[in-house]
């Protein structure tokens, strides 16, 4: 694994969250997400997901990490969610029942990842965890195993 190429794509991707266009920040945080792992994406992730010119950006980038179903873009949905203003914070959990409402496996390893993050030290992504979990204990998911 090449770093200093990830960091000059995370880079780019972080110049291209900053655009006027919503489309490219919708760009931006759909390609930044491959990189949540990394600490300078990690910023540049949570603007997107509550930056506060278009929720379609919010919705896309919260859908896309959550799809990484990994510990990484949990812990960015939860920060976000921790601060989001009431109109974010809906289309954060629509993206959060999107992704996360089909497969129960899907919502039960993200109740999981949400108990391990509410036991951390960040106490911003502890409380955003919480709230993400209360919304997963809400979803009755469509396939269950038989």
């Amino acid at each position: 694994m090449d770093s200093h190429l990830r960091l000059e794509a995370v880079v780019a991707l972080s110049a291209l969250g900053r655009s006027r266009h919503y489309r490219d920040r919708a760009d931006a945080g759909h390609g930044l997400a491959a990189f949540a792992e990394m600490p300078e994406a990690r910023g540049p992730l949570l603007e997107l997901v509550i930056a506060p010119r278009d929720t379609l950006v919010t919705r896309a980038t919260a859908g896309v990490l959550l799809r990484r179903h990994d510990r990484a873009g949990l812990r960015i949905v939860a920060s976000a969610l921790a601060v989001a203003d009431a109109n974010h914070s809906d289309w954060i959990h629509t993206a959060i029942t999107d992704v996360l409402g089909i497969f129960s496996r899907d919502r039960d390893n993200a109740m999981r990842g949400c108990e391990e993050l509410m036991s951390g030290t960040d106490v911003r992504v502890a409380r955003g965890a919480r709230q993400l979990y209360e919304t997963l204990v809400e979803i009755d998911p469509v396939l269950r195993p038989v």
